[in-house]
């Protein structure tokens, strides 16, 4: 990467450039959009660790309306898709502020532990806001809805998190490496902008998906989940 010069401000593609990915859509959408913010965020001198708590107040609060909204949106006295389109919307904007604070930090020199530190508790919260607004959406569509599916579902959830926290430092490894097309394409189903995405669209025209959301995600996480396990484990036995 070329370091901008001191007399120079930082463009949306200097900080592109140096942006952590997340996977094919979260590279060509969520991290584009967060370079714009942080070119905004620079031009106002604001801290990247503003931007992280701008993702976890933006993140929760949309996810406390969809939470407070999903009874009556079950019940008919709601429509769905505004409160649905906000859950779009909102929660895409929060993780480019996700996407953002880091690139932020990294072209300005602002890193530190305790940036980061702060970036992966508030993604926990963030998260954990998520989950709950899909967990109450699916139970208040579908009244039968098994508590089991829903703790299972936000156990598995942070699986995500944890491995990619886990893929930074002298002990990172994937099982997958390979960055061609169509592995990119499949791996879409753990990318968190695209799973975002797709949250959203359901909440907005169909919330009664839902539980069939949670149920995919259980399973498609789950098995990772089960795969890494493995896959670890078969490379401490080697030593």
């Amino acid at each position: 990467m070329t370091t901008p010069s001191p007399t120079t401000e930082p463009t949306a593609a200097d900080y592109y450039q140096v942006n952590r990915g997340g996977g094919l859509f979260s590279e060509a959408i969520s991290q584009r959009i967060g370079a714009r913010i942080a070119v905004f965020a620079h031009k106002h001198r604001l801290a990247p660790t503003v931007l992280t708590v701008g993702n976890l107040g933006l993140s929760c609060l949309v996810s406390f309306v969809v939470v407070a909204a999903a009874e009556p949106v079950a019940d008919g006295r709601v429509w769905a898709w505004p409160i649905g389109l906000l859950a779009l919307v909102g929660w895409q904007f929060a993780y480019a502020l996700d996407c953002a604070d880091g690139q932020l930090a990294r072209v300005t020199g602002q890193t530190s532990t305790a940036g980061a530190r702060t970036d992966v508790l508030c993604d926990v919260a963030a998260q954990i806001a998520l989950v709950a607004a899909l967990s109450a959406t699916a139970s208040a569509q579908i009244s039968a809805t098994p508590a089991w599916l829903l703790a299972a579902f936000a156990g598995t959830w942070m699986v995500n998190l944890v491995t990619s926290v886990m893929q930074t430092g002298a002990q990172a490894s994937s099982m997958v490496t390979s960055r061609s097309l169509p592995v990119r394409a499949v791996k879409l189903v753990r990318d968190y902008g695209a799973v975002i995405t797709l949250a959203g669209v359901v909440l907005t025209v169909a919330p009664q998906w839902t539980v069939w959301v949670i149920c995919a995600f259980t399973l498609i996480n789950g098995a990772f989940l089960a795969a890494s396990i493995a896959f670890s484990g078969r490379q401490a036995l080697r030593g």
